[in-house]
């Protein structure tokens, strides 16, 4: 086999990964679930919790059609901002906690929990962030406060798992 063959075939092989279930399987039918659907979904869920605008976007696309993603048995639900309000003085950070939430609930149920929850912290801190630089100048200084105030908290109080499910 040629190399081009090799990489043509690496490649085809990641699609599935990359595109989502739903991109392998023809219009209207049911996407089946890759041959290591386990680690598909820690791929996926590595990929969707990094740091980064992307990363963000690429999570919040597919909490927005979850059930193209049913197969993976990902954990949507979340407790919000726990008891912290979702928009303290209009500084929108829902979003941000459902993506924590995420990572943290999933993680758990993967059994990794404690190898990723300095990451996913972190990645709830650039989120925070992200929501405060869309801020005009002047109220980045008390948005970036109220996320250091969040991220702190999390970094304390953050290992508990959470009673509560909202969908």
């Amino acid at each position: 086999m040629s190399w081009r063959a090799t990489v043509a075939g690496f490649l085809l092989a990641g699609t599935t990964v990359l595109a989502g279930p739903a991109a392998a399987a023809p219009p209207g039918t049911a996407a089946a679930l890759p041959i290591s659907a386990a680690d598909d979904r820690a791929g996926l869920l590595l990929r969707w919790t990094q740091p980064t605008a992307a990363s963000f976007a690429a999570w919040n696309a597919a909490r927005q059609d979850q059930e193209r993603w049913a197969a993976y048995g990902f954990d949507w639900s979340t407790d919000r901002c726990s008891h912290a309000p979702e928009n303290p003085f209009g500084f929108r950070f829902g979003t941000a906690c459902r993506h924590h939430d995420f990572g943290y609930r999933n993680y758990r149920a993967l059994g990794t929990f404690d190898k990723h929850r300095k990451r996913l912290d972190e990645v709830f801190r650039a989120d925070l962030r992200r929501v405060c630089d869309s801020h005009r100048l002047a109220a980045q200084p008390p948005c970036n406060a109220l996320a250091f105030l969040y991220f702190q908290s999390v970094r304390l109080l953050g290992d508990k798992p959470r009673a509560v499910k909202i969908h």
